[in-house]
């Protein structure tokens, strides 16, 4: 009880320092959990950060300068309040046009396949998802895997208010000269241990090092598929590290493997269940078909993010691309029959469509009830921080 007063007493403290900012250091320093996440979720908001002149030309855009005074001025008016300074961190969706229609005019940032503006748009909308998800208590698309969970009052009160100053404290290579909501974004992942999105970064390293160096080298007309994609399905229980059906795709992909038909097997599966789980289900199925099945380690590519089916699908894209794949080749699919049928089915492509937003490859006509083929688009390459765990 008295640890809980004194929580409060400290709250009350801060309350009454309105509009006090955090003093700013001799220097900026450099946070690696924090760049690691910016350069993940947001790479050209990033890249303005890392490039002053760049983001000084964004504020000289035709209304910015005013739109950010007005941002500044919405935050100020909130004093010491938190939840309202979470709501002003928001951007409107004529703010985020205003930025979207302003960068578009900037040379020399990162190429995206559908343009700056759409990328800055998806940015904005991924900065507005965080605030809301994990600042104002808005249920995120996937409530049981995703967001903060339940929380004591008093501990969303100390995130919000320790996310407010870590967006004003002074970080190199950082956009909080430009805005300060993109840091509070982060900060607030980051105060709520939800930086899931950098977990095994750089992912062409540790587990996956021997099979990227292997695809260098690797003569891929020999082999019918690219690779097989071994799709997640995540327990419910737990402390358990594979599901029933996770143990059921091992066995079919051994077995598909031996044919020799692929040199690559992608598992694919995040920490996603139950929530929090500290098993990554891509790692856990790489371990189980090194100890259980033989299989050598420089032919299994783990991609432990993915938290849907959608996403087993794009980040496998986002693989096959990395290691130097033709992506003119297929991939094949492997998983059980039910998951199947609902890859093949039409309802399939529509939620891709609803939420990545394209098709992260074209998947052909089932080949047998456990199999189907995958041909990968370089659209999956789009990042999307709108879902800030996976983006």
């Amino acid at each position: 009880m008295t640890r809980r007063l004194s929580r409060m007493a400290a709250f009350a403290t801060a309350a009454a320092m309105t509009c006090l900012s955090v003093p700013a250091s001799a220097g900026a320093a450099r946070d690696a959990v924090t760049d690691t996440l910016s350069r993940r979720l947001f790479p050209l908001f990033d890249a303005l950060g890392r490039s002053p002149g760049k983001h000084e030309a964004l504020a000289r855009g035709p209304g910015i300068a005013a739109l950010l005074a007005a941002r500044a001025q919405r935050a100020a008016a909130c004093a010491a309040d938190a939840g309202c300074i979470a709501q002003a961190r928001v951007w409107t969706a004529a703010e985020a046009e205003a930025i979207a229609r302003a960068v578009a005019a900037i040379d020399g940032l990162p190429a995206f396949d559908d343009g700056a503006a759409a990328q800055a748009r998806r940015e904005i909308e991924g900065v507005n998802a965080i605030v809301r998800t994990y600042a104002l208590a808005a249920l995120p698309a996937y409530p049981d895997i995703d967001g903060a969970g339940t929380i004591d009052p008093l501990e969303r009160q100390a995130r919000l208010q320790a996310a407010d100053w870590l967006s004003h404290a002074p970080r190199d290579g950082s956009a909080q000269a430009f805005d300060p909501s993109i840091d509070y974004a982060l900060a607030l992942l980051d105060v709520s241990d939800r930086t899931d999105a950098i977990g095994f970064e750089p992912l062409a390293g540790g587990a996956n090092a021997a099979a990227v160096a292997r695809a260098a080298a690797l003569d891929w007309s020999r082999y019918r598929y690219t690779a097989l994609i071994v799709t997640g399905v995540g327990p419910e229980v737990d402390g358990m590290p594979l599901s029933p059906f996770g143990k059921y795709h091992l066995r079919l992909a051994a077995n598909r493997f031996a044919a020799g038909e692929a040199p690559f097997l992608i598992v694919t599966g995040g920490r996603a269940h139950p929530r929090t789980t500290r098993f990554a289900e891509a790692e856990e199925m790489r371990r189980a078909l090194i100890e259980r099945y033989g299989i050598p380690a420089d032919a299994i590519l783990i991609e432990p993010y993915a938290r849907h089916t959608t996403t087993n699908l794009r980040n496998a894209a986002r693989l096959l691309m990395a290691i130097g794949a033709p992506l003119e080749r297929d991939a094949l699919i492997v998983c059980n029959p039910h998951q199947s049928a609902a890859i093949a089915d039409p309802r399939f492509v529509a939620r891709n469509d609803r939420e990545l937003g394209y098709q992260p490859g074209q998947v052909g006509a089932r080949l047998t009830p456990t199999e189907l083929p995958f041909r990968p688009s370089v659209r999956s390459a789009r990042v999307d921080p709108r879902d800030p765990l996976d983006p």
